[in-house]
């Protein structure tokens, strides 16, 4: 058995099997599939149960977020490589094998492989998307000449439904944030580690399914998102991070917490954007494209500027 998949489930039950019988019609055999049932209220579970393949399992725990559900199958798996599928999304047939092959293709290893996926509902390649925000096809290692916006690219690319990886380099690294119960973003710190330390290979071929539709989180934009936890925590990454690169973590720090003062501002939150940015920006960043959103973003006026725009879409 060489790939072990994890498959976070809470209250997925609409969805879950279409996630598994992605699953079972993998190309790729060698594998096993760990279900964390996360405190499911609504049958997901038992769906799971049924499941007929001898290759799938369920585990239950009490109710602790997606990062914890992720940790709780890292910790169950026996598998060289890992994979994670949440239950809303879908893989395509040839997504194991394609992960399995490219990890060890050519001169030295890769600890991740992230592909390409198609947009749902629409099922629209994103490959031109990303390809404008500079993702290119293969292996790449972050160096201090790496410019910030490319890292803030490279770390949105990565996603765990769309990324395999070396299971010991996902321990090492500490697995997803499960800190206070995290339900947003949990990911990020992980592979933002991964970046800092590791080979990494990008593949724009679409071999996975994000069903937005199907997801509380992408599709709720009444409020602004929770701040992302490498902002809440930073300091988890800068210990991980060689001291070569902490310049530019502390760039890459900068232009996401004026994009999210930016955000926090427009929902009316100019103190919570005003935290933000006065922890991570300074003077001199003002060359950073969300600079000035995000020092606006930091007074009343953000709040009722984004009042008036939600007015005037909504009335559009």
């Amino acid at each position: 058995m060489r790939v072990s998949v994890v498959v976070p489930l809470y209250n997925k039950a609409a969805t879950v099997a279409r996630a598994l019988d992605s699953i079972a019609r993998q190309s790729f055999a060698g594998f096993e599939a760990i279900v964390v049932d996360d405190g499911s209220t609504d049958g997901g579970g038992e769906i799971a149960e049924k499941f007929s393949d001898p290759r799938f399992r369920v585990v239950r725990q009490a109710n602790a977020g997606p990062g914890a559900a992720r940790n709780r199958g890292i910790a169950e798996a026996g598998g060289e490589l890992i994979a994670f599928l949440d239950a809303d999304d879908a893989w395509l047939p040839e997504y194991l094998e394609s992960g399995v092959r490219l990890m060890e293709a050519g001169g030295e290893p890769v600890a991740s492989v992230t592909s390409g996926y198609l947009d749902f509902p629409r099922g629209v390649s994103t490959e031109d998307l990303w390809r404008r925000r500079g993702i290119a096809e293969g292996v790449h290692r972050v160096t201090p000449s790496t410019p910030a916006g490319a890292l803030v690219s490279m770390l949105a690319y990565m996603s765990p439904c769309s990324t395999m990886a070396r299971l010991d380099r996902v321990r090492r690294w500490g697995g997803f944030y499960e800190k206070d119960g995290c339900r947003y973003g949990e990911d990020a710190l992980l592979w933002l580690k991964f970046l800092l330390n590791e080979r990494v290979r990008f593949v724009m071929r679409p071999l996975a399914e994000f069903h937005r539709e199907a997801s509380s989180l992408s599709s709720n934009y009444r409020l602004a998102r929770p701040v992302e936890p490498f902002l809440l925590d930073p300091d988890e990454v800068a210990s991980a991070c060689p001291s070569d690169l902490l310049p530019l973590l502390r760039r890459f720090y900068a232009a996401r917490a004026a994009k999210t003062a930016a955000v926090l501002g427009y929902w009316g939150d100019w103190k919570g954007a005003r935290r933000v940015f006065s922890r991570f920006v300074t003077a001199g960043d003002w060359r950073m494209p969300y600079f000035l959103p995000g020092l606006v973003g930091c007074t009343p006026l953000a709040g009722i500027a984004g009042a008036g725009l939600r007015l005037l879409r909504s009335s559009a």
